[in-house]
């Protein structure tokens, strides 16, 4: 079960993996407008920051859970495909919005696969499987960017297109393996509220709310670099593509920790883990613009991988243990639609950024505000704010 689960995910993910990376040197080929890429990213992650909640309710009351699955991947397949027809050869909005298309049902390839899993195993077997889940993105973050950067350098952006296409295509096929879950028990509670109700506990919960604030902050940051990698390239002697070789050693690093160091959430408090990943990562960062050639910038990506693999176990495991079964769908929804709008609004001010103060600037700026989303995770879950909150509530 868990294997034919681990298939259907990662297909899945490889083939969004891809998507980010592949618009932005699809539209700089075509139209060389950092600010036309920086927005069609955003678009096409954006619309997720509403739907995330309303498709996490909606999980959590259906049947159709892989059908909604196999939807998305349909969707985002034609899309791709449209893409080709109209980048640089219609007006310019016409790309944000056939990208924002695409994204409206983003969060189910994140939140929508990862909800499943306590339904599918016992609580003991989830620390694993939370490891297991970690290496499914860390491997699909890996696989993609390297295959459109591959893609790219070797035959154009367009083919990096139709090859998400067919992982959309083939993991239709492989959720179609998956088994039909049953709903949680029937709520009275009408729908528009039950959306407020997931939004509501990952605003409440202090030790919840600080993983979430800490992972979403961090999306926001990262989104910066998928412009500011492309265009960082040239002052290296390197091409565009070859920074997505730069996400798949950073994913390369990540995955190797999470998979040996993912039992930190059993020992330590899982939102620690995520907010101390997260400096560390951070700090890791300050010696990017440093680097001089394309061989040192690599290694350097591999090592701050390393430090930010605990990371993605912990906030699986922050959502499991501070939320109830029931809200399981709600909450990884909501929580990856935060984190992926997060990542729109960064690429989108990228788009205008990074061309103004430069590559270099912009990395130690990505630095900066890794540790400052960690120092501000921890004070949206401080034990003096939680007191506070409680002392309310019991008021």
């Amino acid at each position: 079960m868990l294997a034919r689960y681990l298939l259907a995910a990662t297909l899945a993910r490889v083939g969004d993996e891809m998507v980010a990376f592949t618009l932005v040197l699809l539209v700089l080929e075509r139209t060389d407008s950092a600010a036309l890429a920086g927005l069609t990213g955003a678009a096409y992650a954006l619309p997720a920051v509403v739907t995330g909640p309303l498709l996490g309710a909606w999980l959590d009351r259906t049947r159709y859970r892989r059908t909604a699955l196999a939807a998305n991947q349909a969707v985002l397949g034609a899309v791709m495909l449209s893409m080709l027809a109209v980048v640089g050869h219609t007006a310019h909005w016409v790309t944000p919005v056939l990208a924002a298309l695409a994204g409206t049902t983003l969060p189910l390839v994140s939140g929508g696969f990862t909800s499943m899993l306590p339904i599918l195993l016992p609580s003991e077997r989830l620390p694993r499987a939370n490891s297991l889940e970690a290496a499914s993105f860390g491997m699909a973050a890996i696989t993609g960017p390297a295959a459109a950067a591959t893609l790219a350098a070797a035959v154009s952006a367009e083919a990096a297109a139709v090859v998400i296409a067919v992982m959309a295509a083939l993991s239709i096929l492989a959720i179609g393996r998956l088994p039909a879950l049953p709903p949680a028990p029937a709520s009275p509670e009408p729908f528009l509220g039950s959306v407020v109700a997931g939004l509501a506990h990952l605003a409440r919960t202090p030790r919840l709310r600080a993983s979430t604030v800490t992972t979403t902050l961090l999306m926001g940051v990262t989104g910066m670099l998928l412009i500011t990698l492309p265009l960082h390239m040239a002052s290296i002697g390197a091409s565009r593509s070859a920074a997505g070789y730069l996400w798949t050693a950073l994913e390369l690093g990540s995955v190797t920790t999470a998979l040996l160091l993912g039992r930190l959430q059993v020992r330590w408090r899982p939102e620690y883990v995520v907010m101390v990943s997260v400096a560390v990562y951070g700090l890791a960062f300050t010696a990017w613009p440093f680097a001089g050639t394309f061989a040192v910038l690599l290694v350097l990506a591999a090592a701050t991988g390393l430090v930010e693999g605990p990371m993605l176990p912990a906030m699986f495991a922050a959502r499991q243990q501070y939320s109830p079964t029931a809200l399981q769908g709600r909450v990884s929804t909501t929580a990856a639609s935060l984190r992926v709008g997060a990542a729109a609004l960064g690429q989108a001010a990228a788009g205008l950024l990074v061309p103004a103060v430069g590559t270099h600037t912009a990395l130690l700026l990505v630095a900066a505000g890794l540790v400052a989303a960690s120092g501000i995770g921890w004070l949206a879950g401080s034990p003096t704010q939680a007191k506070r909150e409680t002392a309310q509530n019991v008021s």
